[in-house]
């Protein structure tokens, strides 16, 4: 397999090739026409494109290739960062990375990248609009604070802003019963089981179902961990280092957020997570990183029930099979 390493912007990308002991790079205009020229070039049997994840940007070309059955793999910038320090790269420009993204390709082999359903591209379409809007609103909040306090106040601009705030929180309501409603009809059962787990609301459930595209691709519960970014991380060599353990941040720092929240209601209402976090704290750990540890324990509640296929019992995992 001879891997292609491909740097991509707004407007073009550059693709590097295998060539001898080293690489030859190639500018692509990032349209239709340009990665025409560029898929003409490949071979089904032969070539395995590389690209990271670049927002928007690579959606086009990540698509034109899958229906060229061209295998693609998709990889977190922070891999490639992580590989270009090992590599002692010091140099940045769009031709160097491609070639780095190249190397990285032959070097780690990635899993191909499979395109999300119709129904998750929305979900993750709605979920980027979403938080927009909430920030959005946030922001008209502040603003109607900070006129508050004012000796004199504009009707005409409290009137409007005002406006604004309610025009806002319908959309924002309107677009959360949309996503709800796709979650409830496209992953009905998934849904179901996810939500069977004391702690876990719409919104935490809703993310899951997009983060794992509608489906689990974990072959264990510390891989799943490690993908939200709640994996413990620590640090031990010889006995001079002893670094306490910290999660490892990689991941969905949105999903991250959510299920943290979540643990508040889990130590609540979830038996198992109560219990977790009682142990915890009896052993001196801080609340914080006993909640966290309880985030952790939903994502391994959510991983078994997955492999499983079955709904979570309070207290235990049923043995009643999903039937489909």
């Amino acid at each position: 397999m001879k891997y292609i390493g491909i740097d991509i912007s707004k407007s073009s990308f550059v693709s590097a090739f295998r060539k001898g002991e080293g690489y030859t790079t190639t500018t692509y205009t990032n349209d239709p026409d340009g990665i025409a020229v560029f898929l003409a070039q490949l071979d089904q049997s032969l070539h395995h494109c590389i690209l990271e994840a670049t927002g928007n940007y690579g959606a086009l070309l990540v698509e034109m290739l899958l229906e060229s059955e061209i295998a693609v793999s998709v990889i977190n910038p922070k891999q490639i960062k992580h590989f270009a320090r090992v590599m002692q790269h010091t140099t940045k420009t769009d031709k160097i990375d491609a070639k780095l993204i190249a190397l990285y390709g032959s070097k780690m082999e990635p899993k191909p990248y499979t395109i999300p359903s119709e129904s998750i591209q929305a979900l993750k379409q709605q979920k980027t609009l979403l938080s927009q809007l909430k920030k959005q609103l946030t922001m008209s909040y502040n603003l109607l604070e900070s006129f508050s306090v004012l000796p004199k106040t504009d009707d005409i601009s409290l009137t409007m802003l005002k406006s604004t705030i309610a025009y806002q929180e319908d959309q924002i309501a309107v677009l959360e019963q949309k996503m709800l409603s796709i979650t409830e009809e496209a992953y009905q059962d998934l849904y179901k089981r996810i939500s069977s787990i004391k702690g876990i609301g719409d919104r935490t459930a809703i993310e899951l179902i997009v983060s794992i595209g509608g489906g689990s691709h974990f072959q264990s519960a510390k891989q799943f961990s490690k993908y939200v970014g709640l994996a413990p991380v620590y640090e031990h060599s010889g006995s001079s280092i002893r670094k306490k353990g910290h999660i490892n941040r990689h991941g969905n720092p949105g999903l991250r957020s959510l299920l943290y929240m979540a643990s508040w209601s889990a130590i609540r209402f979830n038996k198992a997570c109560k219990a977790f976090y009682e142990r915890l704290k009896e052993r001196g750990k801080p609340s914080k990183l006993a909640l966290i540890a309880v985030a952790n324990k939903l994502i391994r509640q959510v991983f078994a029930i997955m492999r499983d296929n079955t709904f979570y019992v309070d207290g235990h995992l049923s043995k009643l099979k999903v039937n489909h």
